[in-house]
């Protein structure tokens, strides 16, 4: 008598294969009383040409039988594009054959005679993985036809396609923007993106971190001085001006920025004469702008002038299994820079990252897939090992910190060749903003004429 000895798989598909018909019926009764949907085959080819109409999300075999053997089948299965896992069944005198087959991409292999239990927890476990990985790849071949916007936001969660429409919407506007959300969640992308697909594209983008200026300079960076520095205003003439870190605005500075945003018009540091300007602005912060309001600190009329538009970026840590897919993005732009082929995602990767809290959001994951990536280029590594990493970067010795800098500096200026010197490309390739490549660039004493020369 076959019991339910499982949590239910309802949802999930399961091709069982094995010449014995009792043990044929047998697996098929054990399958569908968990909650699986069945199809059996008394041989692999009868299951080959069942395989594409079935589409199942694992494969159950003998290892010895009559005709196509369970490793033929193996053979046969790494022609299809998006093979599922193929779990073997093995008399105790196949063991050496099945785990060789494992070395050759079989999921697992149980003995004969086997615990229920366990083989239907590593048929549920090779079916969950293979849907993780069919969905990632399904999506990374529709992105690769899609707009930049896609992207630059990857990802299936309702948090993050909400964002894409949003930003669609509101790009197409005239009004000023606020982005809002965590530190790594991508603010200047979707900046970008909003300059991008706005009618302003073929105008200049110009991005300004407030928090990195000093007080007593604001007032000329930002709006000019007569015959000399133009200001970051009117550079962006006909474009948008991009302030991350608005609340780090001086409250001199931001009455200034309220009569650019309702008039337009910028004054210089000693003149005395208006200059109109069209720009759109748009802020970056992250959460608490009302609570400065609140405090004193941010003009309420400016608050109120900035949030024409609102966005909100979702921490990565709501994002569920957008992890695995921004991942594997990271991991395959990464390898191409370092000339390696992409390492495997295998089921103990997925788990790291979707067990990982990410308090770094975005940022802190594309760090973890650039180590991974090189720890691949040196035959070895896993996710979690990138993750330990994380938890032990704050305490580095300067050696480290050395080569730190040197791997920076080898990795972008392969990026400036690669690209042409064309350094939104370069910006893009390696994940970062512009402001953030200008700095690095210049902290690490490259200069871009020699490395095109």
């Amino acid at each position: 008598m076959v019991q339910h000895v499982s949590p239910p798989a309802s949802g999930y598909r399961a091709l069982v294969i094995d010449d014995d018909k009792e043990m044929r019926a047998s697996l098929g009764v054990l399958l569908e009383r968990s909650g699986w949907t069945v199809s059996v085959a008394a041989s692999a080819q009868a299951a080959l040409d069942r395989m594409e109409a079935f589409d199942p999300d694992v494969v159950l075999s003998d290892v010895r039988m009559p005709g196509m053997t369970g490793l033929d089948l193996l053979t046969a299965l790494k022609g299809h594009d998006v093979a599922p896992p193929l779990v073997l069944i093995s008399a105790h005198g196949d063991i050496p054959t099945a785990v060789k087959a494992m070395q050759d991409g079989a999921y697992s292999f149980l003995e004969k005679p086997f615990d229920p239990r366990r083989l239907l927890a590593a048929v549920l476990h090779a079916a969950e993985n293979h849907r993780l990985l069919s969905a990632t790849r399904a999506l990374r071949d529709q992105l690769s036809s899609l707009s930049g916007l896609d992207r630059v936001m990857l990802g299936q969660s309702s948090g993050i396609a909400a964002l894409r429409e949003d930003v669609i919407d509101i790009a197409a506007q005239s009004g000023s923007v606020l982005v809002q959300g965590a530190t790594g969640t991508g603010k200047e992308l979707v900046a970008r993106a909003l300059h991008t697909l706005s009618p302003r594209r073929e105008g200049p983008f110009v991005a300004v971190n407030c928090a990195t200026i000093a007080p007593d300079r604001f007032d000329e960076q930002m709006f000019g001085v007569l015959d000399g520095v133009t200001g970051w205003v009117r550079r962006a003439d006909g474009g948008t001006l991009f302030l991350d870190e608005i609340s780090a605005c001086p409250p001199s500075v931001q009455a200034k920025l309220l009569r650019v945003l309702e008039t337009g018009e910028v004054t210089p540091l000693g003149s005395d004469t208006m200059i109109q300007t069209d720009v759109r602005i748009v802020a970056a912060a992250n959460e608490g702008l009302a609570e400065r309001v609140t405090a004193g600190t941010f003009r309420e009329d400016l608050l109120y002038r900035l949030n024409t538009f609102e966005v909100h970026l979702p921490s990565l840590r709501d994002r569920g299994e957008d992890v695995i897919l921004l991942f594997g993005h990271f991991v395959e732009q990464l390898s191409e820079t370092y000339e390696i082929t992409p390492p495997p995602l295998t089921a103990e990767d997925a788990a790291a990252l979707l067990a990982h809290d990410w308090p770094g959001n975005v940022r802190e994951l594309r760090h973890v897939a650039e180590r991974r990536v090189l720890s691949a280029r040196r035959g070895g590594g896993s996710v979690a090992a990138a993750l330990r990493m994380t938890d032990t970067a704050d305490d580095v010795p300067d050696n480290l910190r050395a080569a730190v800098a040197a791997f920076e500096r080898t990795l972008i200026a392969n990026a400036i060749k690669t690209h042409g010197g064309r350094m939104d490309a370069v910006a893009e390739a390696l994940g970062i903003g512009r402001r953030t490549l200008n700095e690095k660039i210049v902290k690490l004493g490259l200069k871009k004429a020699d490395l095109l020369e």
